[in-house]
């Protein structure tokens, strides 16, 4: 059985499928995990230490010593992510209460859910797409992105925009692992490869362990609001992003749209958050499915809007470029035969 192709073709299905299959086990058997304890009680209720590893090997991958296009490039889009997701969650703030919606099409719909699906991008799909429609260069800029992944940015913006207070001791233990890989992965080139081997393999255990987190109904009501939250992750992200890709980092926008996606790694935010500030942690099933269903349109969305881009752009160019090539002076009768 070729069990990994077929969750290959799911878009995120990496992170999604195995969500879904902790979703089941926690709605059908909640109590699976106590019931059988020791090693299975771990794999399901072990969100927090498995992402810890994931984290630590993220850090690990990070190389500063890019060529400089790749860093400009890169830095833009992760400046610019970071700027609009701290503006978004700014504006959601004024509007949206700090225990979420609670009616209406809209119910369940948090801050906590809007600032964990803004400010982290799917660098696996955006190196993807990039490969197929832009430079090597831009297919490499997505090595500053893994800086998004994990609840740094989002623990930075909730804090700056006066959403959540986080004890510096906490804001501390979040990184530390991040950034002890970080360095020994920049230290030693053989402890990035070791290390970064881990990053895909880890995704599914941790996506299984959130799940068991997840009732199957939230998920079900959750599915509207979630669309939408994709939607608007493209939009609000995705405009700013062309924008700086253009008059920032010299491509023609390309860049900026493969990065207005929401991240597989990104549904694991709001568990983490939820675990140092206790007042959200009745929002976390919520805003777990919301940030999954964006993660899913924005990974079915993105490729098909920057390949339409591509096109556009490229028949706009050649046909500017015929534009201004100079007419072709006609041949006289005389000349023209031989």
């Amino acid at each position: 059985m070729k069990l990994k192709k077929a969750i290959d073709r799911i878009p995120g299905g990496l992170m999604l499928v195995p969500l879904l299959l902790g979703a089941c086990v926690h709605t059908f058997a909640p109590g699976a995990g106590k019931y059988f304890g020791s090693f299975t009680n771990g794999l399901i209720t072990g969100t927090v230490p498995i992402l810890a590893v994931w984290f630590f090997c993220m850090g690990a991958t990070i190389d500063l010593r890019a060529t400089g296009t790749v860093l400009r490039k890169s830095g833009t889009l992760l400046v610019t992510k970071m700027i609009v997701a701290w503006v978004a969650t700014l504006v959601a703030a004024r509007f949206i209460p700090v225990d979420g919606v609670k009616t209406g099409l809209f119910a369940g719909l948090s801050v906590l859910a809007i600032t964990t699906s803004m400010d982290m991008t799917n660098g696996g799909l955006y190196a993807a797409v990039m490969q197929q429609y832009g430079t090597k260069e831009e297919a490499g800029a997505f090595v500053l992105m893994s800086i998004e992944s994990g609840p740094l940015v989002s623990m930075l913006i909730l804090g700056a925009t006066g959403v959540a207070f986080f004890e510096p001791r906490l804001f501390v233990g979040a990184v530390l692992p991040f950034l002890v890989g970080f360095a020994l992965g920049n230290l030693d080139s053989d402890l990035r490869e070791l290390f970064g081997r881990c990053v895909h393999p880890l995704i599914p255990f941790f996506g299984f362990a959130l799940g068991n987190g997840i009732d199957l109904n939230v998920i079900v009501t959750s599915g509207i609001p979630g669309v939408v939250l994709g939607l608007g992750v493209i939009v609000v992200t995705g405009i700013p992003l062309i924008l700086a890709d253009r008059l920032i980092a010299g491509g023609n926008g390309a860049a900026g749209l493969a990065a207005s996606s929401t991240a597989g790694a990104a549904v694991a935010n709001p568990a983490i958050i939820g675990e140092m500030i206790p007042s959200f942690k009745p929002l976390v099933p919520a805003a777990t499915a919301m940030v999954a269903t964006a993660c899913l349109v924005t990974a079915i969305l993105v490729p098909m809007l920057t390949a339409l881009w591509v096109r556009r752009r490229s028949a706009r160019d050649a046909l500017l470029q015929e534009l201004m090539e100079p007419p072709v002076p006609p041949v006289a009768g005389r000349d023209a035969h031989i």
